[in-house]
């Protein structure tokens, strides 16, 4: 039993890297300065009912348009590299849709694409190579928790963090990303 927590922590990890909610604190707060108040729960809600419909019904999406789960893991490890890349280097590789500035609703910026994203349904579906629907389900509930709290006190922690601390923050989760990318890779082309 001992592989459980082990499973749930690095599933957590790697959508806590994924999503980046400590990376989009100063997107939620220009969000929060825009529209003067963010829906944390609504948005920790719809964020979730994505994430698990994407988990429990993302392999029959899939076979709709004749894509195994393995091409798609690979596809995700493509797509987690470029996020690492994206927030070690600084650069943009995924650009924004300008449509999403202009959003009346901070749900629409806010749970998607920022939280759930395609890059998150993409790392929902690759993790499915190698751990459990539960593991994997236990990791959106303690990411949702923590996104929860983040969207709550993004101004405290904006200030406690400082931009120099979050920078840290963004380029060490891309570290992380990228190496979870290469093991992704490394198993859907059958190097491991």
């Amino acid at each position: 039993m001992n592989y459980i927590p082990k499973d749930i922590f690095s599933v957590s990890i790697i959508l806590f890297s994924v999503i980046d909610i400590i990376g989009a604190i100063p997107i939620i707060i220009n969000l929060r300065q825009k529209h003067g108040s963010i829906e944390s729960a609504k948005a920790t809600v719809y964020s979730g009912l994505i994430m698990f419909l994407f988990l429990f019904l993302g392999s029959n999406i899939l076979k709709l348009f004749g894509v195994d789960v393995t091409s798609f893991s690979a596809a995700g490890a493509l797509i987690m590299f470029f996020l690492g890349l994206e927030m070690v280097l600084g650069v943009e590789i995924f650009k924004t849709d300008p449509d999403e500035e202009k959003a009346k609703s901070t749900l629409v910026p806010l749970v998607f694409p920022l939280i759930a994203g395609a890059g998150t349904m993409t790392t929902l579906i690759s993790l499915r190579a190698e751990f459990s629907k539960w593991d994997i389900g236990a990791g959106i509930i303690i990411n949702l928790i923590f996104i929860y709290l983040v969207l709550k006190s993004s101004t405290l922690i904006s200030r406690i963090l400082g931009q120099s601390g979050i920078m840290i923050l963004r380029k060490l989760f891309g570290i992380i990303l990228l190496a979870i990318a290469i093991k992704l890779a490394k198993k859907s082309f059958g190097l491991m």
